[in-house]
């Protein structure tokens, strides 16, 4: 049976001279980008930064050039498709632009948006965010990925999430270092502190938090952390045993898991079946059979109903 023809197609907005143009001809330059799928680069605005066009197309890669968003028609989208036929399609959206200019109604069935991705410049973010908030906000707020671009060691990283994740939790964070920074990133910076009495977790941070304490289950032991979780009760477990967590969006709406630790507890510490809690624990780091091997286990020190919040998944 033929295979229905599919066109990814990924949209990269951001305010001028954000680093989109660098961003995208890196990846078009990379060679486990392409095994000879044909690109076409809508290009919406031309920056400082300029694409090796006569090199490119040597690597099937075409571009088309808009210089107004009321181009962006059904009409121009189907010329684009009959006359390139191509295999993906990358959108360099004018960052100056509302961002109603790209309807997905108007391309072709078989183009499928598959990924926004925001680019931001670290240098300029507080600036704008102050003077031009509204278009940023509109353009963060549509995103599947933001990468702060041009991250130095001044950089506050995790106030740049904090303004993504209030507006848009599912939203992966990602950071591209500024020349001469490429250690920055090595180590994962975390939202939260790991030297606090009591490390507090908050709701749009426990799966950095879970994922990092599994990893390095050594970095956690004896911390004291309280966040808020789903009580389950695992049937096979004893009195005073139960799994606090959350469930998560690991990649899309259809691969949805819990994610949470071994609790020791009183016996008499018993909640309802995805109670809501807000829990208090001792970590410690122990072989758990569950874990095959040696991992984070949580040493109830207090706990108390509370309300789940507004979205109860996590997002990575």
């Amino acid at each position: 049976m033929r295979k229905e023809r599919e066109v990814p197609v990924y949209l990269f907005t951001g305010i001028l001279e954000c680093g989109k143009t660098s961003f995208i001809r890196d990846t078009l330059n990379d060679p486990g980008f392409h095994h000879g799928e044909k690109t076409l680069v809508i290009l919406c605005e031309e920056g400082i930064e300029e694409y090796d066009e006569v090199e490119l197309v040597k690597k099937n890669i075409c571009f088309e050039l808009i210089e107004d968003k009321s181009q962006l028609t059904k009409e121009f989208y189907k010329k684009c498709d009959d006359f390139h036929r191509p295999d993906r399609v990358m959108i360099e959206y004018n960052g100056m632009w509302e961002m109603d200019g790209i309807d997905e109604d108007d391309m072709p069935a078989e183009w499928i948006l598959a990924q926004i991705i925001s680019m931001v410049d670290a240098t300029t973010f507080e600036n704008y965010w102050a003077n031009m908030r509204s278009i940023l906000m509109e353009q963060l707020s549509l995103s599947d990925m933001v990468i702060l671009n041009r991250c130095t060691d001044k950089t506050k990283r995790n106030d740049f999430r904090r303004c993504v994740k209030l507006f848009n939790k599912k939203a992966q964070v990602g950071y591209e270092a500024a020349e001469g920074y490429e250690d920055l990133l090595k180590e994962e910076e975390l939202p939260f502190d790991l030297d606090a009495d009591i490390i507090e977790i908050d709701n749009d941070d426990y799966g950095i938090w879970f994922m990092d304490a599994m990893e390095n289950p050594k970095k956690y032991d004896g911390k004291v952390v309280k966040f808020n979780a789903i009580a389950f009760n695992p049937p096979k477990y004893p009195k005073g045993c139960f799994v606090p967590g959350r469930p998560a969006m690991t990649c899309c709406a259809d691969d949805i898991q819990f994610m949470g630790m071994l609790c020791k507890a009183p016996a008499d510490i018993r909640y309802e079946d995805k109670q809501w809690i807000t829990i208090t624990a001792k970590i410690k780091r122990e072989f758990v059979k569950e874990y095959r091997g040696k991992g984070p286990v949580l040493y109830h020190i207090s706990s108390e109903k509370c309300e789940k919040p507004d979205d109860e998944l996590v997002y990575f």
